[in-house]
Formats: C-alpha cells, structure tokens, sequence
C-alpha cells in the first residue's frame, strides 16, 4: 500500500474514532441527565359529575404554579371519587393538577343574575384560552380584567368568563347565545387561530399530530413499550428533532391555510359567523371585541403566523368590528414562558396578565361608565 493510501486510512480511522468517542460522550450524558425518548406524557383529566369539577393533571411541576398534589393524602381523599379506578395511575404519573369549576351554563364563572343599575359587564368569550385551560381561576383574563378595571372604576364593571374550552365554529355561536345570560354591554371574543370553520375536505388534510397547544405526540392512554436499555440515547434524540421539525412545518403549512384561499368556503363561513355575533349583539344594545390571541411559538422571532392575524384585522375594518391584536403585546417575548407546562401550550397566568393588562384601555373605551 502506498504511503498515501496508509495515510488516507489513518485520517479515515481517526475520524471515525473521534465521532465514536463524541457519541460515546453524548450517550452517557444523555443517561446520565435521565433522557427517554419522547419525553414527559401528555395532560390527563379528571372530571366529575355533569363535568365538574375537572381537574386537569400534569406530569410535572417546573414552575411551581400547581399548587394541587395529588400524591397528598388529603388532596388524594378529596379528588379521588372523581376517577376511582384510575385514581392511583393518574396520581403516580401526573400528580401536579388544577382544578375547574363550572356554573350550569358550562361557564367558569357565577350564574347569571340581573345586572346592577349603573355597572358595566363585559363578556369574555372563546375556547380554552378564553377560559384559562391550566390556570388558577384568579389568574384567568377575566379575573384579572375585572380587577384592572375595578382599580380604574371601582363599582363599575363586572366581568365574566364565558370561554368553553374545545369550542370552534360554529359551536362557538351557541355559546354566545348562552353567554347573553349574562346581559353583557360588551364582548370579548378572544379569538384562537384553530376556530375557523373546517370543512371535512379541509379538516381531511389535518396529518399533524402537535398542533402548536397540546403536545399530542405521547397521549397518556396510549400504551408504549418501554425503551429498550440497549437502545441509543443519541439516535432517539436526533430522531425525535427531525420528527418535531417535520411535524412543525405540517402543523404551520395547516394554520396558514385554514385562514387562505386554501380554505375559503371555511373561512367566508367564519366571516359569516364574525358578522352574525355582531348583529346580534348591536340588537341588544351591546358591542364586539374580536381579540385574537397568538398561539406561543416563535414569538421571539420569525412568529409564523402573522399574516392570519393581518388577515383577521383586515377584516375587522371592513366589517366595521371593534378588532385589538393580543400578539402585539406578547411579541419578542420568549414563548416558553407563557406556557402552561412544557406538553401544555396554553396561555399561563402571566399570558393572561399580559392580555388583560392589553385589554383594559380598549375595554375603557369602548364602554366608559
């Protein structure tokens, strides 16, 4: 062999050394620091009679917001007849909770009652982010509005909380007439990108499996054969990266086209069901408030889904709708922590402190005692 060719292999042999000692590294680190593939399980429920309480679990407590621990014995005793044969598993995996109470109308909030002589009362209304999925019920938008306003004119308004969480149009609809109960002088639709309306041929193209709020990749009913000891660390790493990458620009691809042309008689229904809370609340002498949230990812830079919120706000003007972006007031910030948990991608209490916080001059403005 020549000398060139011994020393061609010996850089070849290096190289491949070197790689084997690296990977060698990143496993054991990976070991050592407790990596399993896939990561931590999704959000577990328990839920009681007629649907309350419910108490959504999670699988750890980074924050230390949860203040509920189901691996107490007191707090086992108390939640425990709301889940009796699934109790321990729960409480074994996703001890950390929060839990919801709702009124008759399926409302996080008081009953309905005449409204006071002289005071304001403001709806808010939308899906789980309306409603605060995770969060204490002091720390909900609502609640926090109402304190806001309260410092701003105390007696004044009341403010009520009127979102249900897994509502789109045109279910959505339904819960406004629910929500009229309430006599509101003004409503907040707090608007989620995901509550246009879906054809089935549209909602057909629907392949991704995170949709950007819940991590759907490890369902904790779903079995899963344990990793296998033998099985490295690294590939599972690397794999799951490209897969949440894959995964990620499907689910974008999905959220940009549900507000497109790609989409259009969904979305002219949407715009027909936007127009529909407006009438109908002018009829009885109260105003729209379409407030789109972001959804929380990418906020630091590159927000991807910018031009659905330019599309909404376009809208608003033409349909003539009162129209306040919340991205505005959560853009450059880091997404991570306004988040629920890191499988639960709701707004957290210090996101619905930011939009209340956003919220109030508008709501002052639009209905002034």
């Amino acid at each position: 062999m020549s000398p060139r060719w011994r020393g061609a292999l010996q850089d070849a042999a290096l190289v491949v050394a070197s790689t084997g000692v690296v990977m060698l590294g990143l496993e054991a680190a990976f070991r050592v620091a407790g990596f399993e593939p896939g990561g931590e399980r999704a959000v577990r429920r328990m839920v009681g009679p007629r649907g309350t309480p419910l108490v959504d679990c999670f699988p750890s407590n980074p924050r230390g917001y949860f203040e509920i621990d189901l691996q107490d014995p007191a707090k086992g005793a108390l939640y425990r007849g709301l889940a009796p044969h699934r109790f321990d598993a729960i409480a074994r995996d996703h001890r950390w909770a929060v839990e919801v109470r709702y009124n008759a109308l399926g409302f996080r909030d008081v009953p309905p009652a005449p409204r006071p002589r002289g005071v304001r009362r403001i709806v808010v209304l939308g899906d789980s982010f309306a409603e605060g999925q995770g969060v204490k019920e002091a720390d909900t938008l609502a609640r926090v509005l109402e304190r806001l306003l309260e410092e701003r004119a105390p007696g004044r308004y009341e403010v009520r909380n009127c979102g249900r969480r897994g509502l789109d149009f045109p279910e959505l609809i339904g819960s406004l007439e629910d929500a009229l109960a309430y006599e509101p002088d003004l409503v907040i639709y707090t608007l989620t990108l995901n509550d246009a309306v879906q054809p089935l041929e549209f909602h057909e193209r629907q392949s991704f499996v995170n949709d950007w709020i819940l991590d759907r990749t490890r369902e904790p009913d779903t079995p899963q054969a344990p990793p296998s000891p033998f099985r490295p660390r690294v590939f599972d790493f690397v794999s799951g990266r490209v897969s949440a990458l894959v995964i990620g620009r499907q689910t974008t691809r999905f959220y940009l086209d549900m507000w497109s042309d790609a989409n259009r008689q969904g979305l002219e229904k949407t715009q027909e069901y936007l127009r529909e809370m407006k009438r109908r609340l002018e009829e009885r002498g109260a105003r729209l408030l379409i407030a789109p949230w972001p959804l929380f990812v990418g906020l630091e830079q590159g927000y991807p889904f910018a031009p659905v919120h330019d599309r909404i706000q376009r809208f608003c003007l033409v349909a003539q709708i009162p129209h306040h972006d919340l991205l505005r007031a959560f853009e450059a910030r880091p997404a991570a922590g306004l988040w629920v948990h890191p499988v639960d991608h709701h707004p957290n209490e210090i996101a619905h402190r930011i939009a209340a916080e956003a919220l109030a001059p508008e709501v002052l403005k639009l209905v002034a005692p």
